[in-house]
């Protein structure tokens, strides 16, 4: 039982990259999943969720710009971003939910990938 996190990488200011969370050992279509995101020297933040009905949450500073979704014929949440700024610089990391809804509280993810570093510099 795993979440395995890809797609990140270095880009400029502006730029796009879509990220891939793959889950095995459990069928995704039962879980809410989140991404999360920490820069170097600041506390992780939650900052968007995919439902298990297929809804979709956001921060507000991402709100817009971050496009959370879901195949779950192939156990993937994505996260496209478009317009990042170098303060999106962090190591993003996919959780899943222990409940049927997304919140922001950390200790109500069970299970977390390892996360993939996206930096934005120009």
């Amino acid at each position: 039982v795993q979440l395995q996190a890809s797609g990140g990488g270095s880009v400029q200011p502006g730029g796009s990259l879509r990220l891939s969370c793959v889950a095995s050992g459990f069928a995704l279509e039962n879980y809410s999943v989140a991404w999360f995101r920490q820069a170097p020297g600041k506390k992780r933040e939650w900052i968007s969720c995919s439902r298990q009905n297929d809804e979709k949450d956001y921060r507000n500073f991402v709100r817009g710009r971050f496009a959370i979704s879901r195949d779950n014929a192939k156990s993937t949440v994505y996260l496209q971003m478009s317009g990042l700024k170098t303060e999106d610089t962090a190591v993003y990391i996919c959780a899943r939910s222990t409940i049927a809804f997304c919140v922001v509280e950390e200790e109500m993810y069970n299970l977390w990938g390892q996360g993939t570093q996206v930096t934005v510099s120009s």
